[in-house]
């Protein structure tokens, strides 16, 4: 995760010269999920449509190289780390390997991240491609679904590459965003992190 004191340290931006966001583009209300959807609403990112003072620069991994709607799909054997170094696949729900074209995407979004020189990620957690804190551990429609401690590939390969991400459950991180992006924002002191919740420690037996 990201630590909130380095959201501390970005600059104060302007509308002339806007904070520059890399996003998961489905938080954005693009239609983009693996159903053609936007996977849902996330007032938290979508809040950030409202400030002239950031520039969103929106992608979507999956529907880079599998388009949209699409199979869903999760990670086996390990974490979007662990696909970079070869010890772990990206497979879709009905087992086909879609390794190769998830890490083309990966270097994709982190190109495109470094030609827009972004300051900061806010991606989808949970996502094989752009999960941050969790991701499951194999193919989440399984009677035994699990989750790990872990990133996507594609938040693997950005973070390699030096960028810093939070995800649209990173509530009191987002809290210190939003007051970069307007001063005159009150932090809500008592929004936490996702890695906070009770269910992340109680989950992975952290309490």
């Amino acid at each position: 995760m990201t630590d909130r004191n380095f959201l501390k340290t970005l600059r104060t931006p302007t509308p002339a010269d806007p904070l520059r966001i890399l996003v998961s583009a489905c938080l954005t209300g693009v239609m983009c999920g693996y159903d053609g959807t936007a996977n849902g609403e996330y007032p938290t990112v979508l809040k950030l449509l409202n400030y002239d003072t950031v520039r969103l620069v929106k992608f979507c991994p999956e529907e880079y190289s599998f388009g949209s709607p699409r199979e869903m799909c999760d990670l086996h054997g390990g974490t979007g780390d662990d696909v970079l170094d070869g010890k772990a696949r990206m497979l879709s729900d009905s087992g086909i390997d879609w390794t190769e074209g998830i890490v083309r995407a990966a270097e994709k979004m982190a190109a495109l991240a470094r030609r827009e020189d972004v300051e900061l990620c806010v991606m989808m957690d949970v996502s094989g491609a752009c999960g941050s804190q969790v991701i499951y551990d194999g193919n989440r429609f399984s009677e035994n679904k699990a989750y790990q401690i872990g990133a996507g590939v594609a938040a693997a390969k950005l973070r390699r590459e030096g960028f810093q991400i939070i995800s649209q459950r990173d509530y009191a991180s987002l809290e210190i965003l939003y007051q970069k992006l307007d001063p005159t924002h009150k932090i809500n002191e008592k929004a936490i992190d996702h890695h906070e919740t009770e269910w992340y420690k109680s989950y992975f037996n952290l309490s």
